[in-house]
């Protein structure tokens, strides 16, 4: 009997490519920590640049609790998480997508990929970001804080959002180590980015096997990481 054609056996499917939004697609990391510090000053309770830099990433009701204690998130986590949020929209004309951020999500919904986005910021504000990518029609699936769904660093997000892509494996690019942390999680491969601010070498530790420094850099060199189909 012969072997089948090349034309009669389906092709594997690609994974699901899960993409991170603030310090992966726009440059919005540190407005974030900015936006946080005001907050916690606002409320009395101030928190180092470091600290919160350090937890940028992970989902707004972890990082409360994560950088000012738990007590801190018992008393006024709600009053901390509007403050940000005001004090991070007054600052979105000051924020553009990163260099290279349509081009990558050009690059790897053309190599056959399915695009999702996981974002702990609510759906309005993920609108308004990605407005600034002007690469919305190529991300079929979005996730956002909005979603009944877990934050990162939890596996839930990027669990939900290659569900919602039509399941499979996934590969998730962000720049920090809860992106990577989640994408272990979901037993996810992870390419980190420094756009945001973190290290190669924290990535690395923590769970990113690839990692380049910004999306104009992984396009450059897709054809080096597991984007290239």
């Amino acid at each position: 009997m012969s072997s089948p054609t090349s034309e009669s056996t389906p092709q594997r499917e690609l994974p699901v490519v899960v993409l991170d939004l603030d310090g992966t697609l726009v440059d919005s990391v540190y407005h974030h920590v900015v936006a946080w510090q005001c907050a916690f000053r606002d409320v009395g309770r101030p928190v180092g640049a470091l600290r919160i830099h350090e937890a940028i990433g992970m989902g707004g009701d972890r990082l409360v609790a994560h950088v000012a204690g738990a007590s801190a998130e018992a008393a006024v986590g709600d009053d901390v998480r509007a403050l940000h949020d005001k004090h991070f929209r007054a600052a979105l004309r000051s924020i553009y997508a990163l260099d290279g951020a349509a081009e990558l999500v050009t690059a790897i919904a053309d190599r056959g990929h399915r695009v999702a986005l996981s974002s702990s910021s609510e759906a309005d504000l993920v609108d308004d970001l990605l407005e600034l990518v002007d690469s919305r029609g190529r991300i079929g699936t979005v996730i956002t804080g909005s979603d009944d769904v877990a934050s990162k660093p939890g596996p839930e997000s990027v669990q939900e959002a290659v569900r919602r892509a039509g399941g499979g494996t996934a590969i998730v690019v962000g720049d920090a180590v809860w992106d990577a942390l989640a994408a272990e999680a979901a037993g996810a491969r992870c390419i980190g980015l420094r756009s945001g601010g973190v290290g190669a070498e924290r990535l690395t530790s923590a769970g990113a096997s690839w990692v380049f420094d910004d999306p104009r850099d992984l396009v450059a060199r897709i054809d080096q990481s597991p984007l290239r189909g």
